[in-house]
């Protein structure tokens, strides 16, 4: 098939585009550059075409649509520190990009995945999450709960085209997917710590470390991403995808510590020192993916350790 991957020069997406092309696929994958990397894909040399340009763009998206099977819509203006430094291009790219993409998918009868997030859920308490739960945000004045806002709104639109106009969507929230390629720069802690201990660095924890998380190998993710748009059952479904192990960032950094052998420190910094104006964090987020398991029978196969390994080693040989 011939494939558009938006955001297929990103972190995810370019994983993404391997993982299409070894299975025999065409990939078309379009990038502004915000965020993604011609490094992500400079290993990339046969079944792939790189477009860049802009989800907004509705004539180039309506162009490379039309002539594509299916569509995994992976481009967005993500990381807290990209949505708390340029919250209007976060929320404009979002919201009307995804509104450009779907609209396009609907009208030329494209079978489409939208890579969501975790965010959706915001500071729920309830743990774990499920697809059904509440959305629990903050004050519209904490910018950091406008991508959440942005990324609930791109998946009522594609709710709502698929009652209106048939749109066979499918809606994946990623939970934490973390792995090779990962940038530090835009917030993302896995990698942050990696480096830091390779360089035998102070680890800088943001808060006191007893927020939890539960991280996904990007390898993980992308066999969920492949099998949900491998069946018609998941149309206009939605799906956690994410790991097991829920693990506070004190231990997320003492592990990296020990499996890197580094010799780095640890170090707290307050989230008003951390952060541009306009954070608020959460204490807990942890998927529930029982409905994934049950209907494709997805699991995650790679623990921690694996990310940390295969993080450090993309690093050391970047």
């Amino acid at each position: 098939m011939r494939v558009l991957v938006t955001g297929g020069a990103g972190f995810i997406g370019s994983h993404l585009a391997d993982a299409l092309i070894a299975r025999g696929d065409q990939v078309v994958a379009l990038d502004n550059f915000s965020t993604g990397s011609t490094a992500n894909i400079k290993h990339i040399t046969k079944n792939f075409e790189i477009i860049d340009g802009d989800i907004r763009n509705v004539d180039l998206i309506n162009d490379t649509i039309k002539d594509v099977d299916l569509v995994f819509h992976m481009a967005a203006a993500l990381g807290v520190n990209t949505i708390l430094e340029s919250p209007l291009e976060s929320i404009s790219t979002n919201i009307a990009g995804s509104e450009v993409v779907l609209n396009a998918a609907a009208n030329h009868k494209k079978r489409i995945l939208i890579a969501s997030t975790s965010e959706i859920y915001g500071k729920n308490p309830k743990q774990p999450l499920s697809e059904t739960d509440d959305r629990v945000v903050g004050s519209p004045q904490k910018i950091r709960w406008s991508y959440s806002d942005a990324k609930a709104i791109e998946e009522a639109m594609a709710f709502s085209l698929n009652q209106e106009k048939g749109l066979k969507v499918t809606t994946a929230r990623l939970f934490n997917t973390v792995g090779p390629r990962q940038s530090a720069h835009y917030g993302m802690v896995v990698p942050r710590f990696v480096r830091s201990a390779l360089k035998n660095e102070p680890i800088n924890i943001y808060g006191d470390g007893t927020q939890s998380r539960v991280f996904c190998h990007v390898d993980d993710a992308i066999e969920a991403l492949l099998a949900l748009l491998a069946t018609d059952k998941t149309i206009n479904e939605v799906y956690n995808v994410g790991g097991t192990g829920e693990i506070t960032i004190k231990e997320l950094a003492d592990q990296v510590i020990k499996e890197i052998k580094s010799q780095s420190s640890i170090e707290f910094i307050p989230y008003e020192k951390a952060y541009a104006p306009g954070f608020e964090d959460m204490q807990r987020r942890v998927p529930d993916i029982s409905k994934i398991k049950q209907e494709l029978g997805w699991a995650p196969k790679k623990n921690l350790s694996q990310i940390i390994t295969d993080v450090a080693a993309h690093i050391t040989n970047s």
